[in-house]
This record gives structure tokens, C-alpha cells and sequence, in this order.
């Protein structure tokens, strides 16, 4: 996001952390403790603010995606706002493969031999999407990139263990903050 300029982009970050923002102390997923908390079922039940951001993700898609790929559960959201947006097909991840059913990890299309962009909520240390990651390469996916709504981990957004994978976020930490 451009600093210092007011643009729509600042506009949604403003808009987002007042829904979103919660104060308190918080365990992540990570297990890291944080006084702030981006609570994306505050952003992402919001429609108003899902369309805008599904907008702002859309503009930062590799241009050969195929298929992308929401995060069970904040990335389901999210990746449907993103699919209706740009009509290309949505995939849902689960945390694991169920065990009845189809018994797959990767619901809603076939992801083998595929160009897939994971999108994903928010990113702290990554944990959730390196997961994600090994379940897509199982089923032999090609995954492209991940994009997030917000990357609230320290530094160059990344994911530990993946560094070739870009990651894409729309804000950061800092953007809400401000």
C-alpha cells in the first residue's frame, strides 16, 4: 500500500481496523501472544468491506492462475468474493483431508498439474499455509503464490520453510495500524 498518499486502498485499511481491530491479549495460531488481534469474521461478514478487499486481492494474482484456492477458514470467504470477481474457478483447502466422502484435502476442483494461488486471511509465521502447501503438492499441484489480506508476521512477508513461495499481501501490520 502507498505511504503518506490517501488512495482507496488507505481508505479500506481505515475501514477494516476499525471493524477488525480488537485489543486484548491473544493467542495466535502460531502461538505467539499479541495485545492487537485482526478479527477477519469482522471484515469478511462485512460486504461492503469483502467486495472491496476480494477487489484488491484480484489485482494481485499471478496472471497464470488457473485455480484459486481458499484456506479453510478464513480463506473460504474470500476466495468465493475473489472466484465471483474474476470468474476463475475456486478451490476450498481443508486443514486435513476428511475421511468420508471424497476423502481429499482440496475440495471443489481438481488441482493436479494445475496453476493455483492459495489465498489466505491472515499470515503471521505462515504455519497454516505451509501445511496447505504439502496437501496441494500431494495432489500435484503447481501453487504459485499465496495472497493474503493482511501479513501481520515481522519483516518480508514469507512463509518458514517456503521461501521461493511469494507471498502477496494487500496490507500489512503497519497499514492498520496507522
Amino acid at each position: 500500500m502507498a505511504n503518506g498518499t490517501r488512495s482507496p486502498l488507505s481508505d479500506l485499511a481505515r475501514q477494516i481496523a476499525t471493524v477488525a481491530t480488537l485489543e486484548g491479549e491473544f493467542v495466535l495460531r502460531s502461538g505467539q501472544v499479541s495485545h492487537r488481534y485482526f478479527d477477519k469474521y469482522r471484515f469478511e461478514g462485512t460486504p461492503v468491506l469483502l467486495r472491496s478487499l476480494a477487489r484488491a486481492m484480484t489485482d494481485l494474482l499471478p496472471a497464470e492462475t488457473e485455480i484459486i484456492a481458499g484456506l479453510e477458514l478464513g480463506g473460504i470467504p474470500l476466495v468465493t468474493a475473489i472466484s465471483i470477481e474474476t470468474g476463475l474457478p475456486a478451490a476450498f483447502v481443508r486443514k486435513e483431508a476428511k475421511t468420508y466422502g471424497t476423502c481429499r484435502a482440496i475440495e471443489g476442483q481438481d488441482v493436479a498439474g494445475r496453476k493455483v494461488t492459495f489465498i489466505e486471511d491472515v499470515i503471521t509465521t505462515g504455519g497454516a499455509v505451509a501445511d496447505a502447501h504439502q496437501l496441494a503438492a500431494n495432489e500435484g499441484a503447481d501453487v504459485l503464490a499465496v495472497i493474503c489480506a493482511i501479513w501481520r508476521g515481522e519483516g518480508a512477508p514469507g512463509i518458514q520453510g517456503l521461501s521461493a513461495l511469494p507471498v502477496l499481501p494487500v496490507f500489512t501490520r503497519a497499514d492498520l495500524e496507522r
